[in-house]
This record gives structure tokens, sequence and C-alpha cells, in this order.
């Protein structure tokens, strides 16, 4: 246990367990006062679980002097017990930093997501609508055409087969423009041969000819255009897509519709490249996605400067904050240890500047308590 002379305030640690009575006298080895000890002085304090012995002897063994050296030891042994605590600088930390980032990184990946499910959904769907309404107007224009040729044989019977490439006119009406490269043109369902083939085209090299043998040039893409070119067996339309190859060696998507013309054997067939049609959405898509890449860096860029920032405050606030909180401490264990002619600076106006000026009231008040105890002697 800790004493203090009444006299002059000096420091001195005694060992409870070697006072034999209910109290005891001491004296200061500085100015020779003698003064009383008890047990209730320790039994009220932090000494209450010690075992103390019987009456005997009302003189305690001479008390041990407690220097500078002494109170910083007890200092650094009160330092290390706390260092085992979570410490209030953490606890911000945690509260501050961690569960802020937790949310705002998820709510950063929540809304990136959101966006990239936004950003396919919105392309995704135009492309389709664009898609679907290109084959509709690819599909109109066949059925078009094809009502438009049936006029034209009502009105020309005597118009043969073998002359429909010759005659201006009915080249006009059967071969019509679809789309930026696209075209229209007139095939005959196979006679008792067996054998399909074009009347009207924009090629003049295929008139007349079996269609089959555009097998070997056409190559891979041949199936799936002969696919849609025979479906029209039994009067239905006919449509679908297959590859084709340009002059220049690109290999690219063409949509066909082929429909009957009449109650008569001729089929209109109508055929562009899709692409000409969603080339513009195609764009859009590009521009979505750039857009949406710029958006999801600015995000992490704003997500990652908040980020920091929120750090670099937290981290000085916490820093200053147990600063002021530790100097405050500090005092407070030098002042239970019998140090009272430590000072501190105070110069903050907010509740830890409170706490302290309260510190420095009560350092004093306790000062001047031990003088008029000494005048008092």
């Amino acid at each position: 246990m800790i004493i203090f002379c009444e006299e002059c305030g000096r420091r001195y640690r005694i060992d409870p367990t070697k006072i034999k009575g209910a109290h005891a006298k001491v004296r200061c080895k500085a100015c020779g006062h003698v003064f009383d000890i008890s047990k209730s002085d320790e039994m009220n304090g932090t000494g209450a679980d010690l075992e103390w012995p019987g009456s005997g002897s009302n003189e305690a063994p001479a008390a041990e002097s407690i220097g500078t050296e002494t109170v910083q030891a007890e200092l650094a042994s009160l330092k290390e017990q706390r260092s085992r605590r979570l410490g209030l600088r953490a606890k911000m930390i945690v509260l501050f930093f961690l569960v802020p980032v937790i949310l705002m990184v998820a709510a950063g990946f929540l809304y990136i997501r959101q966006l990239d499910q936004l950003t396919s959904l919105i392309t995704g769907e135009s492309s389709q609508v664009v898609t679907h309404l290109a084959e509709n107007i690819i599909k109109e224009k066949a059925e078009s055409v094809a009502s438009q040729v049936l006029l034209y044989l009502d009105s020309h019977r005597k118009l043969r087969k073998e002359n429909f490439f010759q005659d201006e006119g009915f080249k006009k009406v059967a071969v019509q423009k679809v789309g930026a490269t696209g075209y229209t043109a007139l095939y005959q369902l196979p006679d008792s041969s067996g054998i399909w083939r074009t009347w009207v085209h924009v090629n003049p090299k295929i008139i007349g000819i079996d269609m089959s043998k555009l097998k070997k040039p056409l190559g891979k893409a041949f199936a799936g255009f002969w696919k849609v070119y025979t479906g029209v067996r039994g009067g239905k339309e006919s449509k679908g897509y297959y590859r084709w190859k340009d002059k220049d060696g690109r290999v690219r998507d063409k949509f066909m519709v082929c429909a009957p013309v009449g109650n008569t054997s001729f089929v209109i067939a109508a055929t562009t490249y899709l692409d000409e049609f969603t080339k513009e959405v195609k764009g859009l898509e590009k521009k979505a996605g750039v857009i949406s890449a710029n958006t999801k860096n600015g995000v992490f860029v704003i997500l990652g400067s908040t980020l920091v920032l929120i750090a670099l405050i937290v981290l000085w606030y916490g820093h200053a904050l147990t600063k002021r909180i530790k100097s405050l401490t500090g005092l407070a264990e030098q002042i239970s240890l019998g140090a009272l002619d430590e000072e501190l600076e105070i110069r903050s106006k907010d509740e830890i500047g409170d706490l302290g000026e309260a510190i420095g009231r009560m350092q004093e008040s306790i000062r001047l308590s031990m003088e008029r105890l000494r005048r008092r002697r």
C-alpha cells in the first residue's frame, strides 16, 4: 500500500501484511514526523482481499520511500496491463472505418452488378427488337413483291417464264431492293424432273440453271441456303438464316424469306444481310458498353478515394483524440501515485478539455489539502 506523510507529503510504500494491529505508527524519514496508518485505509482500497494478521505490535516496519523511479515503474506496469486491451483508436477504426468500408464496398458492387444487368437487358432487348423488326420488314417485302408479281402475271397471261428476265417491266416488279444491298428474286418449284430453277435474279448467270449446282461455289453456305430455298414445298412460306461469303472474303449472316406467288408454281425470295438493319443498334451497344465501363471506373475511383479519405480522417482524429486521453490518463495516474506537481497544458475546448480542467482542479485541491494538513501539524 502507498501512504503519504501528512507533514511533508513524501510518498512511501509499505507491505500491509506487516501491520500487526488495527493501526500502526510510522516515522517519515524525510522530516521525522510520526503519523498513524490503519488497516481500514487499505480495506477501503485495493487491499480489501488481503489476509490480515491478528493483533500485535502497533509498530509497523520501516516504510519504503517511493522516488521518481518507482512512480515511473508503476506507470509502466499500468501501461503494460492496458496494452492487452482493445484501445479507443482500434475501436474507432473498427466502427468508423471497417464497418463503413464493408457497407460501401457491398453497395458499390451491388450498384455495379445492377448496372451491368441493366446495360445487358437494354442492349439485348434492343437488339432483339430490331432483329425481329428487320425480319418482319423482309417478310413483308417478299409478300408484297409476290402480290405484285401475281397481278402482273394476271395482266400478262401470254408471258412465258423463259422470257421473264427479258421483260423489263416484269423484271422491275420481280427484282426489288431490300435494305442496302439485298434484293428479291423469282424462282420456280421443281417440275417433274425435280430441278429448282431461278428465272429472275440480279445475277444473269444463274437464270434457268439447276440451282443445286450452286453447292460447289457456295461451299459450306449452301446447306443453310438450300434449306430455306426449298422450304416452300406444299405452298408454305419459308424463312431462315444462312452464311454468305462476300467478294471481300467476309462471311456474314443473311436472312431470307420465300413467299409463294398465289396459286402459281413461282416463289419470291427476299434476302439481305441482317446487320444492315441492326448495325445502328450494335453501335449503341458498343457505346453503352463504353459508358458502362467508364461509369464503373468512376465508381471505383470515387469509392477508393472515399475510403482513403475516411481512413485518413479516422486515423488522424483517432490519433489526436487518444493522444489527449493518454495525456490525461498519465496525469491522473501520477496524481494517484502522489505526484502532485505535474502540470498538463489543455488547449482543446471540447469535453476532453473540460475533463482536463477538472483533473487539474482535483490536483490543485489535493495539493491545497496536503498543505493545510502540514500547517495544522
